[in-house]
């Protein structure tokens, strides 16, 4: 035997004691399985459930069509009827139509801010209870915003409530938040953050919606799993336009403006031209997730990433599209233009399309990738909007520490999982006043939750509020240990 086939024979044997190593160590892996249980306190649900069911009946929507801020007056007047000595003992301070409250502590070194937008997105169509109701049926409450997300704006303000009414005073400075611009992608957080940074507030770490108790994360995973928003995507719109000089549809040439976009779509389509890759906190995502894996396959594909990363990365897109997103800058075509008339060839058609980007292709390499594939079929390239990735959460660090052994004491059975926002939320505003951007809703999205979510039948799970409640609580007075 040659030199080659000798070598060729070691790689063989080293493969496939590997595998061997991996599969011997899937068998040992220890099963795991969640437990989560609703609140069954009729007394405190009850509460929470009136209060959030008077949040929903004011309608907050927002438009870029209406700058009128009157709504959100009253909506901050109904809060301070629902939390009479949050609203007493805090600073208040009003950013057209935003809210930021400040809870003096014993301490303004390494304050935390707690966050939850008020504004809501327009509820169309036949609902099974009017949107503004706020009926309360089923164990839920429905309507407009019960899930998205004035619960936890009910959840937090609650828990302040009841510590003041207790006497409790905090170790550093808490300040609460809600912007009333959130679902447009307005001034409204912006704001609030300013105003931080104009008096010098530096946070230790703040708490926004992003992630949230899940049911069955992927295919063949069961059970209940804690979300936790390490880091957002940046968001991106780009137009990408085919010029010629138009002509009469009867004779039409090669390579018009629309079958150029149209190879141009359907390359990228076929083949992503962005990078995929396993990052330490999806890594440690899928590793959480291994021991609660059915199928044997994905066990020991999850569990044993040092040997199976490449095969996961691939398979990914076939099980669940919110993972693969998690790996790699997407881009979804939206909106596109040509002729306005069925016998004219365009001299001008487009197609836009949203991105998102991720920290280890970041905008400006994955606005250039595209950039070099538009102009091969013959493309310009308009970018309308480019934002950056967030800073990511240290999985080490103690603000993740925090929000883990949080969720564990509120919610024992349940793992919690790092996890990649592939939205926007109005956390991404706060990067120069936070270093630490938790995002994370301490309630129960289960599918029909996360349906309603800007469609038809919003609603929430009344059993979950006291968890979220207990939750903030916890959150608060973990600042003591700290200082200790």
């Amino acid at each position: 035997m040659g030199t080659i086939g000798y070598i060729f024979l070691c790689i063989l044997g080293g493969l496939g004691l590997c595998l061997l190593a991996a599969v011997i160590r899937t068998w040992m892996m220890p099963r795991k399985q969640t437990s989560y249980s609703l609140s069954e306190d009729q007394d405190r649900m009850e509460v929470y459930g009136e209060k959030l069911s008077r949040m929903v009946q004011m309608e907050t929507v927002s438009s870029r069509n209406d700058a009128d801020i009157e709504k959100f007056l009253n909506f901050h007047q109904l809060l301070e009827q629902l939390f009479p000595t949050v609203f007493s003992s805090c600073e208040k301070i009003e950013i057209e139509g935003s809210l930021l409250l400040k809870w003096k502590g014993r301490s303004e070194k390494e304050p935390i801010l707690l966050m939850s937008h008020m504004d809501v997105v327009e509820a169309n169509g036949d609902w099974k209870y009017h949107p503004f109701s706020g009926t309360i049926a089923d164990g839920k409450v429905w309507g407009r915003g019960s899930a998205d997300t004035k619960c936890s704006l009910m959840a937090f303000l609650q828990a302040a409530e009841e510590l003041m009414g207790e006497g409790y005073v905090p170790e550093c400075d808490v300040y609460f938040a809600s912007s009333c611009t959130e679902e447009i992608g307005g001034n409204g957080a912006p704001s609030l953050a300013n105003w931080l940074k104009e008096h010098g507030v530096h946070l230790f770490m703040l708490c926004d919606e992003g992630g949230s108790i899940v049911q069955n994360p992927i295919g063949g995973v069961e059970g209940h799993f804690a979300a936790v928003g390490i880091f957002e995507k940046g968001y991106g719109d780009v137009r990408f336009v085919a010029r010629s000089n138009g002509g009469h549809a009867s004779a039409p040439g090669k390579n018009t403006p629309i079958p150029r976009l149209a190879k141009f779509v359907a390359r990228v389509e076929k083949k992503s031209p962005f990078r995929v890759q396993l990052t330490p906190a999806v890594r440690t995502m899928f590793e959480r997730l291994a021991p609660y894996a059915k199928p044997f396959a994905l066990r020991l594909v999850t569990g044993n990433l040092w040997l199976f990363g490449p095969v996961l990365t691939r398979a990914m897109p076939m099980i669940s599209a919110q993972g693969a997103a998690m790996l790699q800058t997407t881009i979804a075509f939206t909106m596109q233009s040509g002729s306005a008339g069925f016998n004219v060839l365009p001299q001008t058609a487009s197609v836009c399309a949203n991105l998102r980007f991720i920290p280890h292709q970041s905008t400006d390499e994955s606005i250039e990738v595209l950039t070099k594939l538009a102009e091969k079929y013959g493309l310009e390239t308009q970018v309308i909007y480019r934002g950056y990735p967030s800073k990511s959460l240290d999985l080490n660090g103690e603000p993740f520490l925090i929000t883990q052994e949080s969720i564990k004491a509120c919610f024992p059975g349940v793992e919690v999982l790092p996890y990649v926002v592939t939205g926007g939320t109005d956390a991404r505003f706060y990067d120069e006043v936070c270093d630490n951007c938790i995002r994370f809703s301490p309630v129960n999205y289960g599918p029909e939750q996360l349906a309603g979510m800007h469609g038809l039948n919003e609603n929430i799970e009344i059993g979950c509020l006291p968890g979220a409640v207990d939750y903030y609580k916890t959150v608060i007075k973990a600042q003591e240990k700290r200082k200790a």
